[in-house]
Formats: C-alpha cells, structure tokens, sequence
C-alpha cells in the first residue's frame, strides 16, 4: 500500500502501466486529443489574448466531440465562447501541454516533434500511456471542481483503480468505491471537517470522491464507464453505476492479488 500511494510508476512488482496499448484507445481524453491535433493541423493555432484555444476552434472540437444533440443539450444554458466554457477540452489542452506534446512557437499552438512522431508511428497506442500518467500524476484533479484540494485523493489514484479492478466486473454504486476507499484512509475525514454546511461528513465525502475520481478520472481516461440513472445533472452516488472497462486490464496491470 505503501508503494501503491506513493511511488506508484516505480513499483512494478505492485503495478505496471503499459507504455504501447495493442489496440487504440476509445476514452474521452483520447477522442478530444485527436480533435485537438486536428485543429492545431500542421500550421498550428493562434492563441486568444489569454492563451487559450480560440473560440470557434473550441466549439468545432466539442460539435464533433458531442455530436449534434449532444452539443445542443451541452449549450443549452450557455454557450462555448471559449476554452473554460468546456472544462473537459481545457483539461485536455492542458494535460496535453504538461506531456509535452502541445507547446508553444512563435505565438502559435503547435504539436511537439515526440507527438507528430507518436502519432504517425503507433496512432495514440504509445501516446495515450504518457496522457494518462500525466493526467494521473501532474494534472491538479481539484481544478475547477469546487471542493477542497485534499491532495491524497489524488495520490491515491493508483488503489482507485485497484477498486476498480476488484469490483469493476460489473456494475456497481459510485457509493462502494467512495466507502471502500474511506475506510481503506479515514484520515479523509479530518481534511473534509467544515467543508459542508449543507451535507453531512458521509454525503460531501460520496459526492467529492465520485465527481473528482469516479467521473473526472476513472470515465475521462476511460478505465470506468460512469453512468448517472436518468442522466443530467448532480443526483445522489447512490443512483450513480460504475464498471470498469476493458481498457483498465490493457492499460494497468497489477502483479497479484493483495
């Protein structure tokens, strides 16, 4: 457990992340980086004032994210004019930057050689390994979620996906993963006193855990599919059904049972 919190890309006789997929990945991380190479093409993109991926390349990548519905219900309260309008493109955009495979040059967005290489070579097979350590790793899963940092949740990334290969075979409640990993580290508890008004201890832990490693983790690297009963908005974890997906045994390998 040590190792699993705390060295886990250096542990591998506790786990292993393949670093060549045999077959390529269908996840939204892996979907809305290929949108992304695609606009960026080969003469780059020019940023906004900001920095950011420019309004209309924004709304063509998540048109062909979401599909013509799905966009439609995407924007219905609002629309995308620009990059922090869809949380899961800036996200991408920028786990894609701390890779090192979206930079800078000359006041444009361009693809890093490694990436161009990458991709002609073995498509995202190779790539997609790198995106997902990144995103595991570097990428601050507390940006923009609106609970507190709790910086172990993070770190504890690689036994959520040891839940996940347990449990995962076949549906379960978001509240089994939130509980198992609650009572595997109930030192959570005392980083979350007094972030709730409204909730008690147990429903703001079941509701942090499954928004920011359940959804934002597990479904955007696609080792979990996510799904909400009814869909739309925030409802209880308990109504929410977790299942890993097969990428999470071709992705991660843990060596044995523990």
């Amino acid at each position: 457990m040590y190792r699993l919190l705390h060295f886990p890309l250096d542990s591998p006789d506790v786990l292993q992340v393949s670093t060549v997929l045999e077959s390529e990945p269908d996840t939204p991380l892996a979907h809305l980086f290929g949108l992304l190479a695609e606009a960026i093409g080969d003469k780059g993109l020019k940023p906004t004032a900001k920095g950011n991926f420019p309004r209309n390349a924004c709304r063509e990548i998540m048109q062909s994210f979401l599909g013509e519905s799905g966009y439609a219900d995407y924007t219905r309260i609002g629309g995308i004019n620009g990059e922090h309008d869809a949380p899961e493109l800036h996200a991408t955009r920028v786990v894609a930057e701390l890779a090192g495979f979206v930079r800078k040059y000359r006041g444009r967005f361009i693809l890093s050689r490694p990436a161009r290489a990458m991709l002609a070579s073995t498509g995202q097979r190779e790539l997609y390994s790198r995106l997902f350590r990144t995103y595991a790793t570097e990428f601050n899963w507390a940006y923009q979620d609106g609970f507190a940092e709790m910086p172990f949740i993070q770190q504890g990334w690689g036994f959520t996906a040891y839940l996940l290969h347990l449990d995962g075979h076949r549906q379960q409640p978001a509240t089994l993963y939130a509980d198992a990993f609650r009572q595997a580290f109930p030192a959570v508890d005392i980083e979350l006193e007094g972030e709730s008004l409204y909730r008690s201890l147990e429903e703001t832990w079941r509701l942090l855990y499954t928004v920011r490693c359940l959804e934002r983790f597990a479904d955007f690297t696609g080792i979990a599919m996510v799904r909400r009963e009814g869909g739309g908005f925030l409802t209880d974890p308990q109504a929410i059904n977790v299942q890993a997906t097969p990428l999470l045994s071709r992705l991660i390998d843990f060596r044995g049972e523990y």
